[in-house]
């Protein structure tokens, strides 16, 4: 069976219209073949919402205008059941996507004809290669397959709730795995990069944001980053953050991911934000989403969010207050149900109007509309064309090896243990638990992959004679079999330990404990390597970082390599990377820090030192206190040198520029506020630094370029980032080959801190650009 049935309805007519309307529409036959929608051939063109020619705000509003008021809080779930007499299908809000198109929401069916979908690295992994045009391919590759899904009758949703660009501010969050890292910067380009990716526009430049191929969610507004711990859960954690810390850490990544990725979607989180929920928050969701930063889409709770301002919170008295406070705020649909059965007795309340329904469903039905599915059959539109055969094609496939090649990050390479050469390992020895299980290498909110082979049947493909011991049974390792890899160990020519985390130690509603690992990990790790012949090769598959300063120091141990949790290429490009296939140039997006942190309670939300009580601060920008390995930290088989090539060409004097004055803050520190100075003037101070970088061999490589600022004297209690990303590119350099990379930097963007009022003002002083080992002082800001 197949095609599509002409039904014929009844639309009632609307406030201002008594003449009844007969609507001929296509729906979908329940078959996997066609996709659901609505405003076939044959509908009158005098039907606002169906009429194409009409702005998509005046369609959804006539929609709207069509809906009893049982329809209409119908609507407000994740699940929004079908309206017949209009010929509107159900839609599921419900979809993920964070690293390639997932089955985990309700929205997505990857169990029909189409079984798979391209499986990308975690995105922890992805971030190290500090690549805006890999994680923006990336991006396109989801919105292609998801349209792929969609049109091939397996999804009844094309909104999708990625990317999650929470900063991974402490390393034990189970969550963090599905970050781009700890840095704002880094974390608000992936935003954007991504976002325009999935939703079909160019990586840069104008969008037409009423044409979607998906839609992007970023998640989770905000300062959302703590799972269970020591008591406290999200659901009812209470985050105490200062202005100063939302204004230049926790905000600005959802600020890119609106202004500059034009995102159709937010979600806002579980977690109150200094006594709100942040569902609730008019102030975060309407003044500063939609009216600061110009936010065009809806937004979504987490899923239950709504439920827990009164069931967990208590902040709200009943759940009709719960109903109220969030469609108040400006929340559009919740995921559950508790809107849906808590809506109509709100309404009767009198603690919401009917209003306040109709303008999230203004925005709810508009997004829906911008995805086309309210312009007839689908299959006939834009991205009609886009069939099963674009979903797992080489080319997406040969793009996950791709980023799992860019990501890993070589740790450690002492007496240039690595590369392997292949006519010289006559046996391997393969030992660890993560060595062959591929669910592993997925991380979390995955879908069934296109293909998946581990290390271990990969390796076995390199080296003939290769044994393989898992040595534990699991990332836990209760109980290790240390006298078997001991054994295997010492009859192999080369060893190589895949050890690490799994989901059982990180993950969604888990956060760790430690920083170590496991239970007998390092026994394990440490009896193989006095066991080998030659110093041993040890690759950690994890998303969070993990104190393996043991392994730094043992010179039995020559060479580790963090591969994160790679994805479906993930078992080629590791053994591709040990046998020298691939230079390794990723780069720590995380600072690795030692167990002796694991003092610092995961509730103090604090990003700055305060040395009077030992709190050492958080990430790269603010710790004080020694680490494992630093953020941007990696290596290669390639020796590379940066060099400014001249001092850039400076901006004017800013306090020459008239009418700039500077103000003393309470620090003492002398400084101007970024507001008041104006776009004109911002666009005057900035100014191109031009990095000469050369790879000087002996190998090809990927190579990611850092630029950062650098205070001398962060420590005057402006509260000023020691250092501070600035901009980065990935170069591709042959061997010995040299190139330039040009920087443009903008004072008020990347010079500016936030006052602990949270305004941004530039600091006079004279900072120093750095990068590599290179660096020059700036005195224009005198």
């Amino acid at each position: 069976m197949g095609g599509v049935r002409t039904t014929r309805f009844v639309v009632p007519s609307s406030a201002t219209t008594t003449t009844a309307l007969v609507l001929v529409l296509l729906l979908h036959a329940a078959v996997a073949a066609d996709p659901p929608f609505t405003c076939g051939a044959g509908a009158p063109p005098n039907i606002p919402f169906c009429d194409q020619r009409l702005p998509v705000e005046r369609r959804a509003d006539d929609l709207v205008s069509r809906l009893t008021v049982e329809e209409k809080i119908s609507q407000l779930g994740d699940e929004s059941p079908a309206i017949p007499r209009l010929g509107v299908p159900a839609y599921k809000w419900w979809s993920e996507a964070l690293h390639g198109v997932a089955n985990a929401g309700r929205g997505i069916h990857l169990d029909g004809p189409l079984r798979a979908a391209t499986s990308f690295p975690q995105v922890i992994l992805t971030a190290a290669s500090f690549n805006p045009h890999l994680w923006y391919r990336i991006g396109q590759v989801i919105g292609v397959e998801a349209r792929g899904v969609y049109n091939n009758g397996q999804a009844e949703g094309l909104t999708f709730w990625a990317p999650n660009i929470n900063i991974f501010r402490d390393p034990r969050w189970g969550r963090g795995q599905e970050t781009p890292g700890e840095d704002p910067t880094m974390t608000g380009k992936y935003a954007a990069v991504f976002v325009r990716g999935v939703q079909g526009y160019g990586m840069a430049g104008p969008v037409n944001s009423t044409d979607l191929e998906a839609s992007a969610c970023c998640k989770h507004f905000t300062a959302y980053d703590l799972e269970k711990w020591n008591g406290v859960t999200r659901f009812a954690f209470d985050a105490k953050v200062t202005a100063q810390d939302l204004e230049d850490t926790y905000n600005p990544p959802f600020k890119s991911c609106v202004e500059d990725g034009h995102s159709s979607g937010i979600m806002c989180s579980y977690n109150r934000v200094n006594g709100v929920p942040t569902c609730a928050d008019y102030n975060l969701l309407s003044k500063t989403a939609r009216n600061d930063w110009g936010f065009y889409g809806y937004i979504t709770s987490d899923c239950d969010a709504v439920a827990i301002i009164h069931e967990v919170q208590g902040y709200a008295k009943t759940a009709e207050d719960a109903v109220a406070y969030v469609l108040k705020a400006g929340m559009d649909v919740n995921c559950g149900t508790y809107v849906q059965q808590h809506g109509a007795a709100a309404l009767q309340q009198g603690k919401i109007t009917e209003q306040d329904i109709n303008r999230a469903l203004h925005n709810l039905f508009t997004i829906r509309m911008r995805l086309g599915l309210f312009n007839g059959n689908p299959k006939y539109n834009r991205y009609g064309n886009i069939g099963p055969d674009q979903v797992c094609t080489q080319k997406h496939q040969n793009l996950a090896l791709e980023a799992a090649l860019d990501g890993i990050v070589l740790l450690k390479n002492d007496g240039n243990a690595l590369p392997l050469s292949k006519p010289n390992v006559a046996s391997l020895a393969v030992i660890g638990f993560n060595a062959n299980n591929a669910t592993t290498m997925q991380g979390n909110y995955f879908g069934p992959p296109c293909v998946s082979l581990t290390p271990l049947q990969v390796l076995q493909g390199y080296v003939k004679d290769t044994k393989f011991v898992s040595g534990c049974d699991s990332a836990a390792c209760a109980s290790a079999s240390i006298p078997e890899a001991v054994q295997a160990a010492g009859s192999a020519d080369y060893v190589v330990l895949f050890m690490g985390l799994d989901q059982n130690q990180e993950r969604e509603e888990l956060d760790r404990v430690d920083l170590t690992l496991p239970g007998m990990q390092q026994s394990l790790i440490e009896g193989v390597a006095n066991a080998a012949k030659k110093p041993v090769i040890l690759v950690l598959l994890c998303g969070g970082p993990v104190d393996v300063s043991f392994a730094k120091a043992n010179p039995k141990i020559g060479a580790m390599l963090w591969a994160g949790y790679p994805g479906e290429a993930g078992g080629i490009a590791i053994a591709q990377v040990l046998f020298g296939e691939h230079n390794p140039g990723g780069r720590l997006p995380v600072t690795w820090y030692p167990q002796d942190y694991t003092k610092v309670p995961m509730t103090d939300m604090r990003m700055r030192a305060d040395p009077a009580t030992g709190y050492p601060g958080r990430t790269y920008r603010f710790y004080r206190g020694p680490t494992v390995f630093n953020f941007g930290y990696g290596l290669s088989y390639s020796k590379y040198s940066h060099r400014f090539v001249t001092e850039p060409t400076k901006p004017p004097s800013m306090a020459k520029i008239e009418g700039l004055k500077a103000t003393t803050a309470g620090a003492g520190t002398a400084s101007y506020d970024v507001e008041e100075m104006g776009a004109e003037t911002c666009e005057r101070l900035k100014f191109p630094a031009v990095v000469r970088v050369q790879n000087h061999g002996p190998m090809d490589g990927k190579h990611p370029v850092l630029l950062f600022l650098r205070w001398p004297n962060a420590t005057d209690g402006s509260g000023r980032p020691a250092t501070q990303l600035v901009a980065f590119e990935n170069l591709h350099l042959k061997a010995m080959q040299t190139a330039h990379v040009e920087f443009e930097v903008s004072p008020c963007k990347h010079f500016s801190r936030a006052t602990a009022e949270g305004k941004k003002v530039i600091d006079q002083g004279s900072p120093f650009m750095v990068v590599g080992d290179d660096e020059f002082e700036l005195s224009f800001m005198a």
